[in-house]
């Protein structure tokens, strides 16, 4: 069983009202890959860098598991960089700089290893490169797990159509579920968006947690209340790591299934937010990670009630 996970290693310079880092390591398949390791999911990671990226970087990777065979260097270019800003409430931050660099001409063409897969765990890109993706990865009839973003919404509205057609679970959060869906209520928008193609939709509400939507259920799971919060980027890659290497090293994809990995993959995007980068990810314990894993159940746990 394996989780191929495709997307950006990235260069990420990021400025919170806590603190500031230059050119560490980021990119959504670098937050999914780690978090899917750190519950002992094998990963097959397939991205793009540039000549400038160090292999220190890729050791990091290696270190804990990831396997890079599609980890592709271009020697004629620079590797993805994203800088940012956080506002004081870090539930909002400015773009200060997008250099795509080679991601901009980025064609996956993956290993043969890599195109049986049991579940396909697509990180925010164009969804052409994401439609393309399934097509090489069919050989295993994948679980396919998406994420997208505004801006593909806003500017590819065909292209992400013809990709939803095809995946499984969708995870975005409340706003692109809305901008999807042209609905402000967010029952209403599951309801048109799974409607699209995915049969399960996940919503993320960052530090109101998130919702699960499958079958005729609804889940909605806490954000862990953390006392210090230093940078959040990469936190919503992390779950999307999270949830998608629990349904991989649990081998199933019922509701019940997915109700943990919404849980464990909370507990690991709030490990991401204790640093700068992915550095909690990089050092997170079984120990750690059971705890918080607790932690999210006992804060919504309940006896019995009766009205009456």
């Amino acid at each position: 069983m394996s989780v191929l996970i495709v997307g950006t290693v990235a260069f990420d310079t990021v400025e919170t009202p806590f603190g500031r880092a230059e050119r560490i390591l980021g990119g959504s398949a670098t937050y999914a890959s780690l978090a899917a390791r750190a519950i002992g999911a094998p990963v097959q990671l397939n991205a793009v860098v540039g000549a400038d990226f160090p292999d220190a970087h890729i050791e990091a990777l290696t270190s804990r598991g990831v396997d890079c065979e599609g980890l592709v260097r271009d020697p004629d270019g620079e590797t993805f960089f994203w800088a940012g800003r956080y506002h004081y409430d870090l539930n909002t931050r400015d773009t200060l700089a997008t250099h795509l660099n080679v991601l901009a001409t980025f064609e996956p063409d993956l290993p043969a290893s890599y195109r049986s897969p049991e579940v396909v765990c697509l990180g925010n890109l164009d969804p052409t490169v994401q439609g393309s993706v399934i097509d090489q990865a069919s050989g295993g009839d994948p679980l396919v797990i998406a994420d997208t973003m505004n801006f593909w919404i806003e500017n590819t509205p065909d292209a992400l159509a013809e990709t939803l057609s095809r995946v499984d679970v969708l995870v975005i959060n409340d706003e692109e579920a809305r901008q999807l869906s042209n609905e402000a209520n967010l029952v209403r928008a599951a309801r048109a968006i799974r409607e699209l193609g995915p049969k399960t939709l996940i919503v993320k509400k960052g530090e109101h947690g998130a919702l699960l939507f499958a079958g005729d259920e609804v889940f909605a799971a806490p954000a862990y209340p953390l006392e210090d919060v230093i940078d959040p980027t990469g936190a919503g890659d992390a779950f999307l790591g999270g949830f998608a290497g629990h349904l991989v090293r649990s081998g199933s994809s019922d509701a019940e299934t997915m109700r943990q990995g919404i849980v464990i993959g909370s507990a690991l995007a709030s490990f991401v937010c204790e640093a700068f980068g992915p550095d909690r990810l990089l050092e997170v314990t079984d120990a750690e990670l059971n705890q918080r894993i607790g932690a999210f159940r006992r804060l919504s746990e309940v006896r019995e009630i009766l009205a009456a």
